[in-house]
């Protein structure tokens, strides 16, 4: 026999959105030796949905949506990879640089839905001032993370002025998101959990056989 109880998360893990802030960082920050990324960005993604899984609630709700994306980067970030990697010092190929598009154009979806979540939860929980500040940041990366796109393809220019104002406003929003990790928590859940000895149900009564017992 299970009961079922609330659940409250684990107090001893990572909270679920320094977590996720731990995953931009190692996505957004590049050491590579011969153009292969030693901070992978598959596992990144794979920390970041690992995360918002805990966070998620029915399907179709923000941290769902933002969980879906980073599944779907995990495997185009590790195919980018790859590619980068087969292609070594060569010119890279049309499929090449079509993948590179695809994994910037998704990184980017990821980390607008992943704000949205949270600017939605911190608006609900109380918390608009912080909210807005998120709401702020994921604007301006969005922004330029789309202008660096649009300058690669060569249909944009930015400035190295306009790089330094991404890179501290995607610094600024990993280090706020890490620092609202204590706001935001895994929801409850129910979990079976081994019923208590004094919740057992007690033995049912003997049959009786009709006779009465003399004093």
């Amino acid at each position: 026999m299970a009961l079922t109880q609330p659940y409250q998360g684990n107090p001893v893990g990572v909270r679920p959105l320094a977590k996720i802030a731990g995953g931009l960082a190692v996505v957004y920050c590049g050491f590579r030796i011969n153009n292969f990324d030693l901070l992978l960005n598959p596992v990144g993604w794979a920390l970041c949905a690992s995360a918002l899984d805990r966070l998620r609630g029915p399907v179709g709700e923000p941290f769902d949506r933002a969980r879906a994306v980073a599944l779907v980067m995990v495997c185009v970030s590790a195919i980018d990879q790859l590619a980068v990697l087969n292609a070594g010092d060569l010119e890279p190929t049309a499929a090449v640089q079509v993948i590179g598009y695809t994994d910037n154009l998704g990184g980017i979806t990821a980390v607008w839905l992943i704000a949205d979540a949270v600017v939605r939860r911190l608006r609900a929980d109380g918390h608009g001032s912080r909210a807005a500040v998120v709401d702020v940041l994921r604007w301006t990366v969005t922004g330029l993370s789309v202008l660096g796109t649009m300058a690669g393809l060569g249909y944009a220019a930015l400035g190295p002025a306009l790089a330094v104002v991404w890179f501290i406003s995607l610094a600024a929003l990993v280090v706020i998101l890490y620092g609202s990790a204590d706001l935001i928590t895994a929801p409850a859940r129910t979990e079976d959990v081994p019923a208590r000895s004094e919740d057992a149900p007690e033995p049912p009564a003997p049959p009786s056989d009709g006779r009465a017992t003399s004093t």
